[in-house]
């Protein structure tokens, strides 16, 4: 894999793009689906605006995953700070993470960014692009996670994939 090649994922729902939307910007929205499976997310702060903050705290919410945490020796939650950097409502969004928790790798920006489309009545596609990570490992990891929280809105939304 290239470390360097944007990871876009694409997926269409029976919705509208205002609940989508809420998913990403109110805390019961974000919180219903964001984290890996195992994982869940606790909003600390929202502020959905250009420029408006966005932090959370990753929680392990298994004892299957604390128990993959311990044994890679890492806490079963951390801190997660971000921006809504860009915000066009109900058509686009880029959130830009600061990547502050990673033993040994200097604190970085990680952007995502999410696009709305109409898709015939009562349908919206949803278009992710994953910026890349610092490596091709974590890159990979950060796709993996983010198609497994994904898997809450596959389930929800009734995807087919």
């Amino acid at each position: 894999m290239n470390d360097r090649a944007n990871i876009v994922i694409e997926r269409t729902y029976a919705a509208e793009p205002e609940e989508l939307w809420g998913l990403w910007t109110t805390k019961a929205g974000f919180e219903s689906w964001w984290g890996p499976q195992g994982f869940r997310s606790d909003v600390r702060r929202i502020e959905a605006r250009q420029d408006g903050a966005l932090h959370y705290d990753m929680v392990a919410d298994t004892p299957e995953m604390v128990a993959e945490m311990a044994k890679l020796d890492r806490p079963p939650s951390h801190g997660t700070r971000g921006t809504f950097s860009e915000f066009k409502p109900h058509e686009r969004l880029v959130l830009t993470h600061i990547i502050d928790f990673l033993p040994g790798v200097e604190p970085y920006n990680s952007t995502i960014e999410v696009e709305f489309f109409p898709a015939g009545e009562g349908h919206v596609r949803m278009v992710v692009t994953l910026w890349p990570m610092h490596d091709a490992e974590t890159s990979a990891m950060q796709k993996e996670g983010f198609l497994s929280q994904l898997s809450k809105l596959d389930e929800r939304y009734g995807w087919q994939g």
